[in-house]
């Protein structure tokens, strides 16, 4: 079994390298998912309404107890 895996390895280390799929479109791919991510929620930030006030002091009114 040893011999037939070592045998395995060395045909691959010899073989032509061909580049796959993400030696030829790695770089693309994570530059177009990091543009749509941008994108998403860039628009999301922007209109989502969403208020840059860090501090919740004095937006948060704790609703009043029931006996």
């Amino acid at each position: 079994l040893a011999r037939g895996i070592q045998h395995t390895a060395v045909r691959q280390a010899h073989r032509k390298y061909e580049p796959n799929f993400h030696d030829k479109y790695g770089n693309l791919v994570l530059l177009g998912g990091a543009a749509v991510f941008t994108a998403v929620w860039g628009y999301v930030f922007t209109q989502a309404g969403i208020e840059w006030g860090l501090s919740p002091v004095g937006r948060i009114t704790p609703k009043e107890w029931r006996e």
